[in-house]
């Protein structure tokens, strides 16, 4: 919400400088985002007139201009802004004039001729960023006046970040309020009086959209000046506010926006065809919008039509075919209530944002249609003319929202504040922003405004008392009490001892959005058990993540474009799934890409591979103390992941994850090289843990059997330690792999593995019998389960 301090001004009067406004405003929990000061510095810039216009002897692009300034002597000024001509009214920085930005004018000699001042535009002045030309003044702005006082000036631009609570706000009498209570004074509203109605023309309404548009105001104007010019006053407050003048019809529907918060459209009302229709949208439905862009639209939209076409998207935009034009001499001027569900989100699904729809989507006051319509009725027919017809008014007050009340009680006040605050005072504040206020004997009865959405329960009301009061003049308090401390469960991990491990392995965390795009989701597979937003922020926010995958790796993308080739990152959050409610699951992911090993001189470098990838997962699961319960298999595969450079992770036989390459045609989809490596799995699984058991250092010595077994080539490491470790038991305190080869010797399809059984027993010496007997229990295992045999 941008605006005018000057028009501000002129609704509340403010006891207070422009900065101690702005702190006020920001405290009360209206935040000044931007405050931008306008024509500080315009004591000797004057209205001018140029009278006359040459080209300059030596330069194609620039004029010689005499020029009126009201000093009854014409002044010389070479100037070549593009549309210096003769007859219009300009701003002139006379000689001795310091402009904003540093620009000091003085008498020079421009390509040989001399020029006294300088003619300006918007910019220079400080007043606005357009910068094509000169600043045009209207034609009877008064030659030789200043500027600064023509324009109303000094004033200042003021943006408000305001939160979605508040829509009241959106509208300057709405923020008055707020100032008065603020500054202990009062609003002085427009004074608002009924057009006169001299025009019988009429058009039928029909509501038809229920109770998403309870109410709908219209009325014609015949006979409007479509040259009629928007007068300075109005195109000031305008541009200002961050809005361009248009025309007068266009101008005057902005103005109340701005003035009320009441967004307005104006059709040609030549061009409807008998009733005005509120109506939901046909599926597949089309509309030519304002901007020229054509829209497809379903249920989902409400539209205003008339009896024959669309017209326009209610609370988003009007429609092409029925704008009003310069060749515009009656109009249908629409001032309506639409329920904020209806419109949430409407004009994000059409890819736009407009101010209405930020408005309507947030809430609008249902009492604001006919005070703006007659509002904007007044301010048309005194610039561009023309006849008024009757109000025009569909309503169905059932589906109207009604003022709540609210009890606040006076202990409840003083208890959560920390603070007795008058009641008086406590009267005034309520007062002061719009609401009625009925004392009890235990507190207040508050009645809010129709425009006041955020006001529910006596929690609001509180709110309300502090932030006007002033969160400065609470006292500060340390809170007392016992704090139980949790208890961390011994039988798991933390998930920050999961985070520093990771940290120690070179991987940074990352922290991306729950929210994806669905054509990136497309590219990875994930097209089933999704859980769409039904009010997305934007498109590319879309579906909630059901994998840390596609941002994580989006982040990976990132640092690569900007030269990082070594990447590491690791993310641990929720993944969402299809459900009633939708299922949340606590994950870890990694990426990986670039060398194995940070830039040094001790080793060759290398690139990352599979095996790089499942040691930091080796690493995480030791964690946990039971690594005999977890296993990979290469059967299973996502097809995001390459089909001979991947793994399934499981639990207990369970799946929980997967780790690997990316699948080639993911990675060209995605404009990654072949290098990258991710894993992702369940975070409660890695997070359990063999409950800690202190033992006794072993007393007696662990004995080691070396042995070498050829088995076929899809057999993996897992399944053979998972037989051996079953058939041992206890026995086997560790089982090593130090050696893989296939080639000469071996037949082709399989391979051989050498390793190391390190046995050892809690309460003997083993024996060479024992050790000799484990050794031929493990052959035969592998031999049964794995078509394993013993090599020489």
């Amino acid at each position: 919400m941008k605006f005018s301090e000057n028009w501000l001004c002129e609704l509340v009067e403010i006891k207070a400088d422009r900065a101690a406004l702005a702190h006020a405003l920001t405290m009360a929990g209206l935040e000044v985002e931007e405050l931008t000061p306008l024509g500080e510095q315009l004591g000797d810039v004057v209205v001018a007139e140029i009278v006359a216009a040459e080209k300059h002897p030596e330069a194609d692009r620039l004029q010689v201009c005499k020029v009126d300034a009201g000093t009854g002597e014409l002044l010389q000024i070479v100037c070549g802004a593009p549309n210096a001509r003769v007859g219009i009214k300009v701003p002139l920085a006379t000689v001795g004039a310091a402009l904003p930005g540093g620009i000091h004018i003085k008498a020079a000699k421009l390509r040989g001729v001399e020029s006294f001042g300088m003619l300006c535009s918007a910019k220079e002045l400080g007043i606005d960023n357009d910068a094509s030309g000169l600043l045009e003044l209207p034609l009877d702005a008064p030659v030789g006046q200043s500027l600064a006082t023509y324009l109303g000036l000094p004033d200042a631009s003021i943006e408000l970040k305001l939160t979605p609570n508040r829509p009241d706000c959106l509208g300057l009498v709405g923020l008055a309020h707020d100032v008065a209570a603020l500054f202990g004074s009062h609003v002085k509203a427009p004074a608002q009086a009924e057009t006169p109605v001299t025009s019988a023309a009429h058009r039928g309404i029909r509501l038809e959209a229920g109770k998403d548009a309870p109410r709908y105001l219209g009325r014609i104007i015949e006979g409007i000046d479509p040259a009629a010019r928007t007068p300075l006053w109005l195109a000031e407050r305008l541009r200002r506010a961050g809005l361009r003048p248009i025309s007068a019809v266009v101008d005057v529907t902005n103005y109340v926006m701005l003035e009320l918060g009441q967004p307005m459209h104006a059709f040609d009302n030549d061009k409807l065809d008998g009733d005005i229709v509120v109506r939901h949208a046909r599926d597949g439905e089309t509309l030519k919008l304002l901007d020229g862009s054509e829209v497809t639209l379903d249920r989902g939209f409400v539209l205003i039509a008339d009896q024959q076409n669309a017209l326009a998207v209610a609370g988003v935009m009007g429609g092409y075919d029925s704008r009003v034009t310069d060749a515009t001499h009656n109009i249908f001027l629409e001032s309506a209530h639409f329920a904020p569900a209806a419109i949430m989100g409407r004009a994000r699904k059409l890819g736009m944002h407009t101010d209405a729809s930020h408005r309507f989507e947030r809430g609008v006051d249902p009492e604001l249609p006919r005070r703006a319509l007659e509002r904007a009725s007044e301010l048309l027919l005194a610039i561009a003319g023309g006849k008024a017809g009757p109000v025009l008014v569909a309503e169905n007050p059932a589906d109207l929202p009604k003022p709540a009340t609210v009890t606040l009680r006076r202990a409840r006040l003083k208890r959560v504040l920390g603070v007795e605050v008058a009641d008086a005072e406590v009267a005034r504040i309520f007062t002061a922003l719009g609401m009625q206020v009925d004392a009890t004997g235990e507190g207040w009865r508050i009645t809010a405004p129709s425009s006041r959405f955020d006001i529910e329960l006596e929690e609001d009301l509180v709110e309300e008392v502090a932030r006007i009061y002033g969160y400065d003049s609470i006292p500060t308090h340390t809170p007392e009490g016992a704090l139980a401390l949790a208890t961390e469960p011994e039988a798991r991990l933390d998930e920050l001892a999961v985070r520093e491990q990771l940290a120690a392995r070179e991987y940074y965390e990352a922290v991306n959005l729950a929210f994806v795009s669905q054509a990136l989701l497309e590219k990875w597979g994930f097209t089933e058990n999704l859980v769409p937003l039904a009010n997305p922020l934007s498109a590319d926010l879309a579906v909630m993540r059901p994998s840390l995958l596609p941002g994580l790796i989006e982040a990976l993308s990132y640092n690569r474009a900007r030269q990082q080739d070594r990447v590491r990152l690791f993310e641990m959050g929720r993944v969402f799934a299809a459900g009633d409610p939708p299922l949340e699951t606590p994950s870890l992911a990694m990426v990986a890409s670039g060398s194995a090993h940070a830039e040094q001189w001790g080793e060759a470098a290398r690139p990352l591979d599979f095996f790089d990838l499942k040691g930091d997962l080796d690493a995480l699961i030791a964690w946990g103390g039971e690594p005999q319960r977890w296993a990979v298999h290469a059967d299973g595969l996502p097809g995001w992941l390459h089909p001979g450079r991947a793994a399934r992770v499981a639990r207990d036989g369970k799946t929980v994850g997967y780790l690997g390459a990316l699948h080639p045609r993911l990675a060209k989809a995605l404009d990654l090289g072949s290098d990258v490596h991710v894993l992702e799995l369940a975070l409660e699984p890695l997070l359990a843990r063999r409950l800690p058991k202190a033992q006794p250092v072993a007393r007696f010595p662990g004995v080691r059997r070396d042995i070498a077994v050829d088995v076929p080539e899809q057999v993996s490491w897992s399944q053979i330690e998972q037989a051996v470790r079953a058939t041992l038991g206890t026995t086997l305190a560790d089982l090593r792999l130090f050696d893989r080869y296939s080639g000469k010797g071996v037949e082709a399809g399989r391979k051989s593995l050498a390793m190391g059984l390190i046995l050892q027993d809690a309460s003997r010496t083993l024996t060479d019998d024992d050790a000799d007997n484990c050794v031929r229990k493990a052959v035969s295992a592998l031999e049964a389960a794995c078509e394993a045999k013993l090599r020489g």
